[in-house]
């Protein structure tokens, strides 16, 4: 009666041991194909005059192929590319100056993520949220 339950409770430790070592190992496998960078103000401009800054945040999606790690590495270069181009050409949306363009921005982004990380590395870039400095609409005038 006691070696029952002694092999009960063994085994009943085993699978507890077993299921708490799983998700260990899911954790550590999903890590996932993506960089995302840190959140990025970028300007909005009407007419040659500065009119608010939206905070951008942005995940990179690489290929199945890429070194995740390695292009994580990478960040604070895709970043600067990020501002380098919205400073250069402003992503303004003339419809709604609380938000950017985001097909421009994916765009001009997905060109530069390229050059940085390599052919083939990138899949795509997700604008994933924006928050305005102040929220305005289209300027009259």
């Amino acid at each position: 009666m006691i070696r029952r339950a002694l092999i009960a409770v063994a085994i009943g430790l085993a699978a507890t041991t077993a299921q708490a070592a799983e998700p260990k190992k899911e954790g550590k496998g999903d890590v996932g194909q993506y960089v995302d960078l840190q959140p990025v103000a970028l300007p909005i401009v009407n007419k040659g005059l500065l009119v608010n800054y939206v905070f951008v945040y942005v995940r990179i999606n690489l290929t199945g192929g890429a070194n995740a790690a390695r292009l994580r590495e990478k960040e604070p270069f895709f970043r600067d590319a990020l501002v380098r181009a919205g400073h250069r050409t402003p992503f303004t949306n003339p419809a709604d100056l609380s938000q950017v363009d985001t097909p421009r921005l994916t765009a001009a982004l997905a060109r530069e993520a390229a050059a940085i990380a390599g052919p083939g590395q990138i899949r795509s870039v997700v604008v994933t949220s924006q928050a305005p400095r102040r929220r305005i609409g289209q300027l009259r005038g």
